[in-house]
């Protein structure tokens, strides 16, 4: 028998009893049966109270575990978190030092390109010296070369049967 059944038997028997007379409130039960009854009760309590303890054990157990889960989520969505952003930090870093460094190779390039030219300048500069002196010995040598052959009349016409 449970606890509730118990408990409306010992209701029930207290609705069959009778009052007392000039106190309403008052009435006459069989107190061996009461008796009986609440040994009833004591002996199934311990059952009912096993069960709710069992109860209460679940809950609280299940309750653990959400936290335990909750935790166990929110320490890998915070370590998820420090990732990427640690990620985005290495992303973010890499791009400004590509950036510095594609502006160095590129001024630096220009520095080449601006030296390269005036070196090259430089050098058809020398180079045009070099061979408007040599044309000017040449000339000299001509023009000598020319005297010569007027101050001469045979080799003048030596010169003039070659041609």
């Amino acid at each position: 028998m449970s606890i509730d059944e118990i408990l409306e038997e010992m209701e029930a028997l207290l609705d069959k009893s009778m009052t007392v007379p000039l106190a309403g409130h008052k009435k006459i039960i069989d107190g061996e049966r009461m008796r009986e009854l609440i040994n009833d009760v004591r002996l199934n309590m311990p059952h009912e109270l096993k069960e709710a303890k069992k109860i209460e054990y679940d809950c609280q157990r299940i309750l653990n575990e959400a936290k335990i889960n909750a935790e166990a989520i929110i320490r890998k969505a915070e370590e998820r978190a420090a990732q990427i952003c640690s990620r985005e930090a290495v992303v973010e870093e890499a791009k400004k030092h590509a950036i510095d460094i594609l502006t160095k190779a590129q001024a630096s390039a220009k520095n080449m390109q601006a030296t390269a030219a005036l070196s090259v300048a430089k050098m058809l500069n020398e180079t045009e010296t070099a061979y408007n002196k040599n044309l000017m010995d040449i000339k000299r040598t001509k023009e000598k070369v020319a005297a010569t052959l007027k101050a001469s009349p045979t080799l003048n016409q030596d010169a003039n049967q070659n041609k």
